[in-house]
């Protein structure tokens, strides 16, 4: 059988042509709805043409051919003027880089040192610093360094006539040099609150150098009102206890702050603090005061008068301590008041005690009850060792039974409050206490009960310079204290009487 090839082979020619007659035709479908859906951006860009057969028209250009044909401008002009700089920049760069660095070597002429212009290398000293411990003395201190006796003595004597060895308080500070064989080779003290003293012992003989130091005093301000106590009110202004015991040694002859303290009352207080070389060395004083006692106020103002001595002044210039202590001893108890008759404890019969006795421990310090001039010193019949202090034309004072005086002289004078004795039970005593008698015109009158002079005010050319220098500038800061305590009070709404 014979196939007929060509018949089959015409077929699919035929075939082939109608199926690419339908791919067209599906493709113009396509392109219909398309330009039917996009008809606007089709009838917008109509009129582009890149056939060259296309008909010729007026040259037209859109709004968008305008940009695009500036877009493509600027493209040009930025890539000119980019590229070339950035390539010589490149280029600058890499021949800097790629440059060696060059050194230049300029002689400098070095001066000449004279050797003998040379200052020696001190070696640093290491100085032991000691602080006085309360009950210590200084042979404790001296053996606790492991020094002599002997080390002592050549002390106090290269010192001279320094009080800081004779007279020793806790806190206070010592240092010591000491060699390697253990040989003292130098002490620094403080001669006084201004200076400080260094003691050579190394050399051939003693060298003592003092150097000043810069002593300051810082002034403080504290106000307070007694709630419960003088000292809780204190501390809370932040009055330390030492400065309280002063607030109330300047007032003790106005004011008993045992007995006559109430709730309410106030006080203003001016006083310093001592500062050496930038570092606190001790409390000061009271400079100002004001205290405000069951509604009556005090004043008290630190004045140094024209003999130099400083003491306390009301406002009107009348000085606040008395012209005589009441009590010139430190007593535990009244053992005989004054009387015009008693039973004598060792005589054993009646007779008249023309002054008060004060028992106290043997020992106790006894004070001149006013400044004056010792009258008489030595043994008295019945008085023991006695002294007379005589005050002024008309009062004295006398005072017996001391186991020992004072540095004391007939015709020295003295100041009061200073110690002229010490208790006994000299003369005709039992026990150790004092016998002490106010005399006026030279008859006894019971000290307890006797109306004290009051003392003389300053002297009109003082009392002047104490109003302007002292008074003025201090009574302006106790009332500046007093103002803004009154305008605190009416900010926080309460008063002085809640």
């Amino acid at each position: 059988m014979v196939r007929d090839n060509t018949g089959r082979a015409g077929t699919r020619k035929t075939m082939s042509v109608q199926n690419r007659g339908a791919h067209s035709a599906r493709k113009q479908a396509i392109r219909r709805k398309a330009q039917r859906r996009h008809s606007h951006f089709y009838d917008t860009r109509a009129h582009w043409s890149f056939s060259r057969n296309a008909s010729a028209e007026p040259l037209s250009w859109s709004r968008e051919r305008w940009i695009l044909a500036g877009t493509a401008f600027l493209l040009v002009i930025l890539s000119a003027l980019v590229i070339p700089a950035w390539a010589g920049a490149m280029k600058k760069e890499s021949v800097i880089a790629a440059a060696p660095t060059i050194h230049a070597v300029v002689p400098l002429a070095v001066p000449k040192i004279d050797p003998t212009s040379v200052k020696p290398i001190v070696p640093v000293e290491e100085w032991q610093s000691v602080q006085v411990q309360p009950g210590q003395t200084l042979a404790d201190i001296f053996l606790a360094q492991g020094l002599s006796m002997t080390d002592l003595q050549r002390v106090i004597d290269g010192a001279g006539g320094s009080k800081a060895f004779h007279r020793i308080n806790p806190g206070q500070e010592f240092q010591f040099l000491i060699g390697g064989d253990h040989v003292l080779k130098g002490v620094r003290f403080d001669q006084d609150e201004a200076s400080i003293a260094t003691l050579r012992l190394d050399g051939a003989s003693p060298q003592l150098t003092v150097q000043k130091r810069d002593v300051q005093r810082r002034e403080h301000i504290a106000h307070g009102e007694i709630d419960s106590s003088l000292f809780g009110a204190a501390s809370k202004a932040g009055m330390s206890n030492a400065m309280v015991l002063k607030l109330a040694d300047v007032f003790k002859y106005d004011i008993d702050f045992v007995q006559d303290l109430r709730v309410g009352d106030s006080f203003t207080v001016v006083y310093d603090d001592v500062y050496s070389d930038g570092a606190f060395l001790r409390e000061g004083d009271i400079v100002a005061a004001e205290f405000v006692n069951q509604g009556k106020r005090y004043t008290a103002y630190r004045f140094k008068n024209s003999d130099g001595k400083v003491g306390y002044f009301s406002e009107e210039g009348r000085p606040l301590a008395g012209s005589f202590l009441r009590i010139p001893v430190d007593f535990t108890r009244i053992s005989s008041q004054f009387s015009a008759g008693r039973m004598h404890p060792i005589l054993g019969k009646m007779r008249a005690h023309k002054g008060v006795d004060y028992a106290a421990p043997s020992g106790t310090p006894i004070h001149a009850a006013g400044d004056g001039v010792v009258k008489f010193r030595g043994w008295m019949n019945g008085y023991g060792n006695f002294v007379v202090i005589q005050h002024n034309a008309t009062i004295s004072t006398a005072y017996g039974h001391m186991s020992r005086f004072a540095n004391l002289r007939v015709g020295q004078r003295v100041s009061q409050g200073s110690t002229i004795g010490y208790v006994g039970m000299t003369g005709l005593a039992t026990g150790p206490h004092l016998h002490y008698e106010f005399r006026v015109n030279n008859v006894q009158r019971d000290p307890q009960t006797v109306t004290l002079p009051k003392p003389e005010p300053l002297p009109a050319a003082q009392l002047a310079k104490f109003r302007k220098e002292v008074v003025g500038p201090q009574l302006a800061r106790l009332k500046q204290v007093d103002s803004n305590v009154k305008l605190a009070r009416v900010d926080t709404g309460t008063s002085g009487n809640d």
